[in-house]
């Protein structure tokens, strides 16, 4: 027999063996899907007779085998064997499957080469000991890429054990084109197997397509049996026709067989079959872990997308209304909750603090032509009714001497330093020696004071200011500040305090013509000092007898004794000719006012004395006509609306006078209103009547006010008016 005289073939692979396979391919050979009938017609699993046969059949395949099985295609009818051969390709025992089957185990997974490899390592494990009982046919898989199973692997009847296995015919198949899954936009798990690609159509066949559904588990796979070793021996080997390949996906074809199997142990066995080739569906790999892609992260999706992806239904089409739509869907929440958040954070800031306003006008000018007044017709001065304004002034307002006058200042820092008041009389001051020797300086004026006595700190401020005592001012100096320099620097510094910018101090008597001085600036000296009420009482005192002078003291404010009149200081100099500082008061409505004012720089007289003199009457007519031309007026009546309280948000509440207003003035002239809190807040609610603040007109003594209250009830802003404030 040709297989009994063949060469032993080694085990490995020949050069002739190598073929092409393309990636991916699961290799199958030809003559084994035709070996599967015959090899597994024996239904009680007894060893293949024909295997050496088979064996040295696969030895002679080589180059030509490719042109050899071109040409069976082409004609499959001629060569078909006869279905009484028990060793005919297509043959199928029971236990078997279909011919497709036996193309789904040439298209097989390509996991099974691996396995068949480790079976042939392990066969014939039952053919040492033919007693043992036989192993289920399981499929083996070759290294060509098809399965085999036990029998094929147990010794053929006849063929020597010895004889080892010789190469198999294979055959070359290109591998299913299969395209990779869309990638999907964003790193994601694959969820969903792949969509199998469309079988490939082949020219010539019928349209019709059969695709079986995909088993749940794999077909167990069985090889075709080789043909008979007498049909091996007595075809040439050259020239064997080889089986007919699997055709691919998508050919199709009709035929019939039958088979017929002969066993020489258990039997004989029919199956007659008639069907239609059909494509083989695409075999999808088992996604054993889950696949994650490849792609790089991708921006976020908008909405309408995502959920399309989610749901595996495409977006609609984008139309201007359709994006309109979608964007007002889209932001109309976020603007409502925008506007939620804002409307309760306006709602819940803290309201501003109400203020006052005033809606009456803002001045006043009083009735009647200009208040004129008898000015003198040399020298400077100037007059003013204290808290409402200036009656006017002439001269030149220039720094000038002031002789005694300066006196002034000499007990408004003594005062300041030592205050006293009412009945009190301060402490004891002792006359030194330099006192007692100034009493009797003729070129002054002086008080007769004597080294050792002791005197109150008012009765010194009478011998100062009564007979002008220059002594009197220097002793008070050393006492204060313990020399006259530093006195003097104290007056300097108290005049800048009350804003006296024209003045200057270089002594406290004032004898020396370098202490100099504006009218406007002792008018400012004046309405400080004459707050003291124990200065108004001395510097009103026409005369006086102190205990220990020995005589009594005159003043020489020669008008003290007019009515209204009051005296400040005196001073002549020859540098400063005559001076008065005074003031004066007139009743209006009830009330005092007091008139200030000055007159400096007389010199129109012969002696000194005349000068001071000239000073007096020419100031007491200024009095005169003050308290003549000063007069008060109903600015504001009572109930009339003078403002409002504006809550700061735009609402307002009135607010209305409780009395009449009656500011002092004169003829021409022109007050201002000032409408306050009075240094308390207005509240954000207060009932009708409440007072809220106070309408003023002036400064001083004399300023007047009027309360003001609520004409309404004042209530807290609305919430609308929360709602659109700014700032």
């Amino acid at each position: 027999m040709a297989a009994a005289s063949a060469p032993t073939a080694p085990t490995t692979s020949t050069p002739a063996d190598d073929r092409s396979f393309e990636p991916g391919a699961a290799p199958a050979a030809a003559s084994g899907l035709q070996e599967r009938g015959a090899g597994d017609s024996t239904e009680s699993g007894a060893p293949k007779a024909d295997k050496g046969r088979q064996e040295a059949s696969g030895a002679t395949s080589g180059p030509d085998e490719e042109s050899a099985r071109e040409d069976s295609d082409s004609a499959p009818d001629a060569e078909a064997p006869t279905p009484t051969d028990p060793t005919a390709p297509g043959i199928q025992d029971d236990s078997g499957s279909s011919d497709a089957e036996s193309r789904d185990s040439a298209s097989g997974d390509p996991e099974a080469s691996g396995d068949g490899d480790r079976d042939r390592d392990g066969e014939g494990d039952n053919a040492d000991h033919p007693d043992a009982p036989a192993k289920p046919e399981t499929p083996t898989s070759t290294s060509w890429g098809r399965s085999r199973t036990a029998a094929e692997d147990a010794p053929a009847a006849g063929v020597p054990d010895s004889d080892p296995p010789v190469d198999r015919e294979t055959a070359v198949f290109k591998a299913f084109e299969r395209t990779r899954p869309e990638p999907v936009d964003h790193p994601t798990t694959t969820l969903k197997v792949p969509t199998p690609p469309p079988a490939r159509s082949n020219p010539g066949t019928s349209a019709s397509t059969f695709v079986p559904l995909r088993r749940d588990e794999k077909s167990e796979v069985r090889a075709t049996p080789p043909p008979s070793a007498a049909n091996s021996a007595s075809a040439p080997a050259t020239n064997a026709p080889a089986s007919k390949p699997t055709p691919f996906p998508g050919a199709t074809g009709t035929g019939t067989g039958t088979s017929t199997g002969n066993s020489t142990s258990a039997g004989t066995g029919t199956k007659t079959g008639t069907g239609t080739n059909t494509p083989l569906p695409t075999q999808i790999p088992a996604l054993s872990n889950a696949e994650r892609t490849r792609q790089q992260p991708m921006p976020p999706m908008p909405p309408l997308d995502l959920l399309a992806e989610l749901t595996n239904t495409p977006p609609p089409p984008q139309t201007p209304v359709r994006t309109a739509v979608r964007r007002v869907k889209i932001w109309t929440p976020l603007v409502l909750l925008v506007l939620i958040i804002f409307a309760i954070v306006q709602a819940l800031r803290p309201l501003p603090d109400p203020k006052l306003a005033l809606t009456a006008p803002a001045t006043f000018t009083f009735d009647g032509g200009k208040l004129e007044l008898p000015w003198p017709s040399e020298g400077q001065g100037a007059v003013e009714v204290e808290g409402v304004g200036s009656l006017g002034k002439y001269g030149a307002g220039k720094p000038a001497p002031i002789a005694s006058v300066a006196k002034t200042m000499t007990a408004y820092v003594i005062l300041k330093d030592h205050p006293i008041t009412g009945k009190q009389v301060g402490p004891k001051i002792e006359v030194d020696k330099q006192a007692g020797e100034e009493s009797n300086r003729p070129d002054e004026s002086t008080a007769p004071l004597q080294e050792g006595q002791e005197y109150t700190q008012k009765e010194m401020l009478q011998l100062l200011m009564i007979p002008s005592g220059n002594n009197a001012a220097r002793l008070l100096a050393r006492w204060d500040a313990g020399s006259e320099k530093a006195f003097v620097a104290k007056m300097n510094a108290a005049a800048k305090d009350l804003g006296m910018t024209n003045s200057t101090y270089t002594d406290p008597s004032g004898l020396m013509k370098t202490t100099v001085s504006t009218p406007a600036d002792q008018l400012k000296l004046a309405e400080a000092v004459v707050q003291n009420d124990v200065f108004r009482e001395i510097v009103n005192t026409p005369d006086i007898e102190i205990p220990g002078i020995g005589k009594r003291i005159f003043n020489n404010n020669k008008i003290l004794a007019e009515p209204g009149v009051s005296g400040i200081k005196t001073g002549s100099s020859t540098p400063a000719g005559g001076n008065l500082l005074w003031t004066a008061q007139t009743i209006i409505d009830g009330q005092n006012r007091r008139i200030i004012g000055i007159v400096m720089g007389a010199q129109q007289a012969t002696t000194l004395d005349d000068k001071l003199n000239l000073a007096i009457q020419n100031s007491l007519k200024l009095i005169q006509a003050a308290q003549d031309g000063v007069t008060s007026a109903a600015v504001v009546k009572k109930g009339e609306v003078v403002g409002h309280v504006d809550d700061g948000l735009g609402g307002t509440t009135a607010v209305v006078a409780t009395k009449d207003l009656k500011p002092v003035g004169w003829g021409g002239l022109k007050v201002t209103l000032k409408l306050g809190d009075k240094g308390t807040k207005v509240p954000h609610t207060a009932k009708a009547g409440t007072v809220v603040g106070e309408l003023t007109i002036g400064s001083g003594d004399g300023k007047v006010s009027t309360p003001v209250a609520l004409q309404k009830d004042l209530a807290e802003p609305g919430f609308g008016a929360k709602l659109t404030r700014i700032g």
